[in-house]
């Protein structure tokens, strides 16, 4: 059977798979030139995803072999007044890029963003990822070039805290 007739399952992540998510985490890393930014452990992890409630996973699977995953949550749009859901992370291993996969996980969370009564679907993306940003094309996605992306890390955001 050819990759192209595989079967996709997507299924949402089990509690006893926070070391999967870590994994796909720091592959995700690797794949974007920044493995050393990674500080997240299966603790946190499982706390935010599983006690919290922060964000979701959901894994990609293809004949039992989990291939990718989604990381997300939903957010908030005060002009319209309803929430959205923000992709954070969206990965599928190197060798199974390319069949399709990472557009059907995108058509998985359109639809639980519609079932969801969401208003959007957001996420970012890097500038040199161009064949993600030709799928994103290749599905309507339109890229914000009037907005920019501002952050501040932990040690700026204890300094905004506790200084005037």
């Amino acid at each position: 059977m050819t990759e192209q007739n595989k079967k996709l399952t997507i299924r949402p992540a089990r509690e006893n798979e926070t070391g999967l998510v870590l994994d796909f985490i720091k592959r995700l890393a690797e794949y974007e030139k920044c493995a050393d930014e990674v500080y997240a452990d299966e603790a946190t992890l499982h706390h935010s995803l599983f006690v919290e409630k922060s964000a979701e996973v959901v894994f990609a699977e293809v004949e039992g072999e989990v291939i990718g995953f989604a990381l997300f949550f939903h957010n908030f749009s005060t002009f319209m007044g309803r929430k959205g859901l923000y992709l954070e992370d969206l990965f599928i291993l190197p060798e199974k890029r390319g069949h399709g996969y990472g557009k059907q996980m995108l058509r998985y969370l359109a639809r639980l963003a519609v079932e969801r009564h969401c208003g959007r679907m957001e996420w970012i993306c890097l500038d040199w990822n161009q064949p993600a940003l030709r799928v994103y094309h290749s599905i309507g996605a339109i890229p914000m070039d009037e907005w920019t992306v501002q952050r501040l890390d932990e040690n700026a955001l204890k300094h905004l805290a506790e200084h005037e």
